[in-house]
């Protein structure tokens, strides 16, 4: 009997062994023993990078390693998206990018990689609305009174953003086009500049990210006039959208979300996706998500494609409308 069961131990572990190379085939993240590396393509303490630590805090929880957030800033984000896109294929090597990503095609006359075919997208994490904000004292009560001032050729509006060719500046100039009005574009290093120059009288106009105006409007030193996303702002329930303000089907949201190499596995990028939306159903990470000003998001490797796609053509068309460019 005891012979008998040697033999069973001995052929069980046999069979262990042979099943291992399989698993380590099909599950290239345990397999390669290292932490998933997130690269964020802005400094430490933005928005992005917020986001990618918030949601990496949770990694070791949804799928079973821990997560480093790499921040490498440079060329509006084109030096972290080269460095991710010469990574291994192996599930171990994200992108944390936002929408600047789909801006950059379309203003930078060479990229070290083609965005649409050197990346596989992972998950929608995040959307943040840009906010259309007047000082308190502004003779500007409505989106429309804007809108009346700004409609001559010789209107002397102008907008600040938080950069140009940022979401917040083509926000801007998607409705000079849409609306046919002629907002003058006064570009910032950063909202939070920007956000300064309007409380100071500096520009008349801003269109910045909710959250980083949101301590001025609720504070009564800027007045919300408009919101740039498809629906309402949950903290701004009160400001309409421009789309209810006569640009119909108008929407410009700026998006947040992880990317990963070309040729990673389908069944990697599923195994992705589902440990993130695990992480963004957390209460706690979704708290977090709210009291930031954002709103959580999920979409799957399909629907975000289409989204990236989508936004890549959309966005090279305004610039090429303005005449933006970067290099």
């Amino acid at each position: 009997m005891k012979q008998c069961n040697r033999l069973v131990g001995i052929a069980a572990f046999i069979v262990a062994c042979l099943q291992a190379p399989f698993a380590i085939a099909g599950d290239s993240i345990e397999a390669a023993g290292k932490p998933i590396e997130i690269t964020v393509t802005f400094p430490p303490g933005g928005g992005t990078d917020v986001l990618a630590r918030l949601i990496g805090n949770h990694t070791i929880d949804s799928l079973g390693r821990p997560s480093v957030i790499e921040n490498r800033p440079g060329a509006s984000g084109n030096l972290g998206a080269r460095y991710v896109a010469a990574r291994p294929a192996d599930g171990a090597s994200l992108l944390m990018v936002n929408s600047s990503f789909a801006i950059n095609p379309g203003v930078f006359r060479t990229l070290p990689f083609n965005p649409k075919t050197d990346f596989v997208a992972i998950i929608n994490v995040a959307y943040i609305a840009t906010v259309m904000v007047v000082p308190a004292d502004s003779p500007y009560k409505t989106f429309a009174d804007v809108m009346a001032a700004a409609r001559p050729k010789e209107s002397k509006v102008s907008f600040g953003s938080c950069g140009s060719g940022t979401p917040q500046h083509l926000a801007g100039e998607l409705i000079n086009l849409r609306a046919g009005v002629h907002m003058q574009h006064v570009p910032y290093k950063g909202c939070g500049p920007a956000l300064n120059d309007i409380v100071g009288g500096q520009v008349s106009i801003a269109l910045v990210t909710a959250s980083s105006a949101m301590p001025l409007i609720k504070s009564g030193k800027l007045r919300a006039l408009a919101i740039s996303s498809k629906e309402r702002f949950s903290q701004l329930p009160d400001v309409p959208t421009v789309a209810e303000q006569g640009l119909p089907g108008y929407e410009l949201s700026q998006w947040h979300g992880l990317l990963a190499p070309k040729g990673t596995p389908v069944e990697v990028q599923k195994r992705l996706y589902e440990g993130f939306a695990k992480i963004l159903l957390r209460n706690d990470v979704q708290k977090v998500l709210n009291d930031l000003g954002y709103s959580p998001a999920s979409d799957g490797p399909e629907a975000f494609q289409k989204i990236v796609n989508s936004d890549i053509d959309r966005f090279a068309e305004i610039s090429k409308r303005i005449g933006l460019t970067a290099d």
